[in-house]
């Protein structure tokens, strides 16, 4: 694929590219809505990536095509970036420059080619794989110099701040840093971080991805109300960050969240899934896969019912998949449509992705889009 992006490069640009730069797609196994409480997350790559043909430019000119939004390239000024002027996809790349030009980095303009196979909308981060392709390919370009947790912090600062969508750091880490063969552990107060090994195949497990095709908006004010929800819930308990709610005390802290419901139901759904993060990891660090799924289905359940971000077609894929022999399943990513996954023994896998397919139909639900997931490369030049 990336032959093809360097040639629709030359197509539009009249010359090859300096290099062809990938960012995956993820899919977060546990820990949603956790990060942006310096909470705990555990994403793993998707084979499915954003890839970006780049050369440099030195008077100031930003062109930038997207093979998927088709026309001709944008042409901007990088002097003239700022927040809140642009509301199409070129906010990602654009955002990126801004975000990098603000830290102080000399970029002086590039020409740009993007294509991603990474499905928008389905909660397995679109918009971070754009992001992190186009300033991994910057930092090698420029010779910046900075490692994955820099570029992934620059990013999420792009998305704050130029995209205006309050993501946490999650999406960002997770394209820059995971490794193929791995699920990556992420504290997102300090960003350390270990790569825990996770290998479904072995343990005769697959993993699916069901998108549900009901596009949503990170930008849209649920999700900020939720964000604001849980600010208020810290600020109340005295803490810096949900994170430091301890598990054990959660039940002390919803007592003192008595006249506060819609927070109380968001502290307890943070506060839980952190130690569901935790718990995750564990059983995949001694080995016991099948018991995360129980895991992943008590996740869901939380963001349903105390976090309010699931809809019909996520709850029926997951009350599908356990009935066909799924051992857990939850929707994954901000919600409000999206994804979600579903960990299923080898033999019943079909199985659970027919049955999901069938509900859906018999919902009167567009159809989804189902597929195998394997845990990938993290962001990388590839030609």
């Amino acid at each position: 694929m990336s032959a093809g992006v360097a040639e629709r490069f030359r197509e539009l640009y009249g010359a090859g590219p300096r290099g062809v730069w990938a960012a995956p797609g993820r899919v977060n196994l546990i820990g949603e809505h956790t990060d942006y409480n310096d909470g705990f997350v555990m994403p793993f790559a998707l084979p499915q990536s954003a890839l970006a043909a780049v050369s440099p430019r030195d008077d100031g000119v930003l062109r930038l095509h997207s093979a998927e939004a088709g026309g001709d390239p944008v042409v901007l000024r990088v002097a003239a970036l700022a927040p809140g002027e642009d509301r199409a996809w070129t906010a990602y790349p654009a955002g990126v420059v801004w975000a990098l030009r603000e830290a102080g980095h000399r970029i002086t303009g590039a020409d740009v080619h993007l294509a991603s196979a990474v499905p928008p909308g389905a909660g397995l981060s679109s918009s971070a794989a754009l992001e992190v392709v186009t300033a991994l390919a910057l930092n090698d370009l420029f010779g910046l110099g900075l490692t994955g947790t820099v570029l992934a912090r620059l990013c999420r600062r792009a998305e704050n701040a130029y995209v205006g969508a309050p993501v946490g750091i999650m999406d960002q880490t997770a394209a820059a840093c995971c490794e193929a063969g791995h699920a990556l552990f992420l504290d997102t107060r300090d960003l350390s971080r270990r790569q825990i090994p996770f290998d479904p195949a072995a343990g005769g497990l697959r993993v699916l991805v069901v998108d549900t095709r009901v596009a949503h908006a990170h930008s849209a004010g649920e999700y900020g109300r939720r964000r604001a929800g849980c600010e208020r819930g810290a600020a109340l308990l005295g803490a810096a960050a949900l994170r430091d709610v301890r598990y054990g005390e959660l039940d002390a802290a919803l007592e003192r969240l008595d006249g506060e419901p819609e927070v109380r139901r968001l502290v307890r759904h943070v506060v839980t899934e952190n130690r569901r993060v935790e718990r995750a990891a564990e059983l995949l660090e001694s080995g016991d896969l099948r018991a995360v799924g129980p895991v992943l289905t008590e996740g869901h359940a939380s963001l349903r019912d105390d976090f309010g971000v699931s809809c019909p077609e996520l709850d029926l894929v997951v009350d599908t998949a356990l009935a066909a022999g799924a051992l857990g399943a939850r929707m994954t990513g901000g919600g409000f449509g999206g994804s979600a996954v579903v960990l299923a023994p080898e033999d019943a896998a079909e199985g659970v992705a027919g049955a999901v397919r069938e509900a859906f139909a018999g919902a009167g639900f567009r159809a989804p889009r189902v597929f195998g997931a394997l845990p990938s490369a993290g962001a990388r030049r590839v030609a």
